[in-house]
């Protein structure tokens, strides 16, 4: 296979020309949002570009404290992320988000590079890129899922302290919305499992197919790691919403926010 094409500089930067049509595209649907476009677009070049120094160096003088903690501070971001969107909660249910974050994607980790691949767990080859795919879904799933979940209840507050009053079990109540969350968190996932190879070609299997590997054992790589996904989300969102509920209410069964 031919080696992939490296991109100059000067034609890498026509890329953001791009950018020029979604601003069009803003002002004539008036989205007051072009800043923001543009500050991501920024925000998002530099994060990148640091990245990949940060990554180079790493690869090149690879070793364990590096790895470890490079997946710390994903981690560490990850659930700043979540919170940052949820700030409302209490402290017991901020707890249990951390928590189901950090223990679902290290287990899923674990078992995809020790099990599936079979490599050295401290490899930054393999456990940098595949935490990051594995973390950065969790991190979309469990805002999703947590947001469904805390404005469902905070808009039928009254309804719940009504039957909370009447001797409902705060379980049987609270449980319904739980599970609903938990279904819309794993919507986006569940479809792009359904669209993929067939809709779109997926950015891991892309890449490795750019980068000379062979598409049969792209496709192989693709497969388990969506599949890992699927259950990173599936694990992590679970835990913080089943975890995360019980704290809304004491021994008593009555409504504890605190």
């Amino acid at each position: 296979m031919n080696e992939v094409v490296k991109l100059e500089i000067a034609s890498f930067a026509l890329i953001y020309a791009l950018l020029i049509i979604i601003l069009f595209i803003m002002k004539k649907s008036q989205i007051q949002q072009s800043k923001l476009l543009i500050w991501a677009s920024f925000r998002m070049t530099i994060q990148l570009i640091l990245a990949g120094w940060i990554l180079t160096y790493i690869f090149q003088n690879p070793h364990p404290t590096f790895v470890i903690t490079y997946f710390l501070l994903m981690n560490i971001f990850a659930i700043h992320r979540v919170l940052s969107k949820n700030q409302s909660l209490n402290r017991k249910f901020k707890i249990s988000i951390a928590l189901s974050l950090s223990l679902s994607g290290l287990g899923i980790i674990v078992f995809f590079i020790a099990v599936i691949i079979g490599e050295n767990l401290f490899n930054p080859q393999y456990v940098i890129p595949l935490s990051g795919m594995v973390v950065g879904n969790a991190m979309t799933g469990v805002t999703l899922g947590v947001k469904t979940f805390r404005e469902s209840f905070e808009g039928q507050r009254n309804r719940i302290e009504a039957l909370l009053n009447l001797g409902a079990h705060p379980k049987k109540i609270l449980l319904p919305f739980a599970n609903q969350a938990l279904e819309t968190a794993l919507l986006p996932t569940m479809n792009s499992m359904l669209g993929m190879g067939i809709v779109s070609l997926p950015g891991m299997m892309t890449g490795q197919i750019l980068s000379g590997t062979n598409p049969s054992t792209a496709v192989l790589y693709q497969i388990a790691i969506m599949i890992a996904i699927a259950s990173v989300v599936s694990v992590s969102v679970f835990s913080s919403l089943y975890l995360g509920y019980r704290t809304l209410y004491n021994e008593k069964y009555q409504m504890d926010l605190s």
